[in-house]
């Protein structure tokens, strides 16, 4: 009897272009030579490999989907499983107008397996889990600070919308503890106004004691092996405490990753955003890319320092003399940035 060939796609690379979305993954798959399949799939990342180890048995998969909402655990299944998968920015990749104008799931995975086949595409950078989770808890500071803007915000509209009129003497200092007390004893004209008041009261009251407790859970990471060094070099710099440091930390990890400044400031996303057509060449202020995070904050850190750093201040009243406010105060945080990359990448203080 003939004994059956097995088949073997031993050193073959195959390309697999996955459009991720909650409740099914829109799958292409390509070979060196041909265009294999495209189909629909459940989210589940054993099925995917299950298919390919099925079909190309021995071959070198390759996958590639955009980043977005769904994170990168597919990306960390993927890779266990054997798989070399790449994330990429949604914006880096060549789209024309064409494919614009006629956007589904399935031209978007095939566009993404040919520019994989292709070495079209350039991966963003993926970090652990544990640093994705030491992140988790910085941001989630930052959104409970958020919420809690917005309820003192509601509590001022209120008081404005019903003509009472805040004393003179809480100007520079709302929300101290005589002021919350001024807030539990203001009486409107019916008791429901007044329960509206005191459940505003209670809103930031336990977003005040969420805070705190984050903020104790912060710092305790802080004393940790893995992020004491870094604040302890930080915090070396004018404008930066533990709770930004801790930051940067999470939102950069590993600092060496940026072979270069301009690497660094393009990750921050203080590079300028310019447009250029024939002789005509327009500035209009910083790029929309980047980190979002670390772009807000280093402004921040920058108006802190420039009020306690001589050196920072005397550039900041140059700069002034010829440019608005806002704009000396990027390149004030330029200036910034080199410092916290120098301390980071020399592991020492600032002196």
């Amino acid at each position: 009897m003939r004994e059956a060939k097995q088949i073997d796609f031993d050193g073959q690379n195959i390309y697999v272009g996955i459009d991720v979305h909650k409740k099914s993954w829109q799958v292409s798959i390509y070979t060196e030579q041909f265009e294999h399949k495209t189909f629909t799939q459940p989210p589940v990342s054993e099925k995917l490999v299950s298919y390919l180890q099925r079909v190309f048995p021995g071959g070198e998969y390759h996958a590639v989907y955009e980043a977005g909402f769904s994170g990168f655990w597919t990306h960390d299944e993927l890779k266990d499983m054997g798989v070399d998968c790449m994330v990429v920015h949604p914006g880096d990749v060549p789209t024309t107008d064409k494919e614009r104008r006629h956007k589904t799931d399935s031209r978007d995975s095939r566009k993404l397996a040919k520019q994989l086949r292709s070495g079209d595409l350039s991966a963003i950078h993926v970090p652990g889990v544990r640093l994705r989770e030491d992140r988790s808890l910085l941001r989630q500071r930052k959104t409970i600070r958020k919420e809690e803007t917005r309820v003192k915000n509601r509590i001022k509209q209120f008081l404005h919308f019903r003509g009472v009129d805040i004393p003179v003497h809480f100007s520079s200092s709302y929300w101290s503890g005589s002021f919350i007390k001024w807030l539990e004893e203001v009486s409107l004209y019916c008791e429901t106004g007044t329960a509206t008041l005191s459940s505003l009261l209670r809103q930031l009251a336990s977003l005040r004691k969420e805070l705190a407790c984050l903020s104790r859970d912060i710092r305790e990471l802080s004393r940790t092996a893995a992020y004491r060094d870094g604040v302890k070099y930080l915090s070396s710099i004018s404008g930066i405490g533990v709770l930004s440091a801790m930051v940067w930390l999470t939102e950069l990890g590993n600092i060496h990753r940026f072979n270069s400044f301009d690497q660094l400031c393009s990750y921050v996303g203080l590079v300028p955003w310019e447009h250029s057509s024939g002789e005509s060449e327009y500035t209009v202020g910083l790029d929309r890319r980047g980190n979002k995070v670390l772009r807000t904050l280093l402004i921040e850190n920058a108006w802190v320092a420039v009020k306690k750093d001589s050196e920072l201040m005397l550039a900041y009243s140059q700069y002034i003399k010829r440019m608005k406010g806002q704009q000396a105060i990027v390149r004030i945080a330029r200036k910034l940035l080199r410092r916290i990359r120098f301390v980071l990448v020399n592991e020492q203080n600032l002196e």
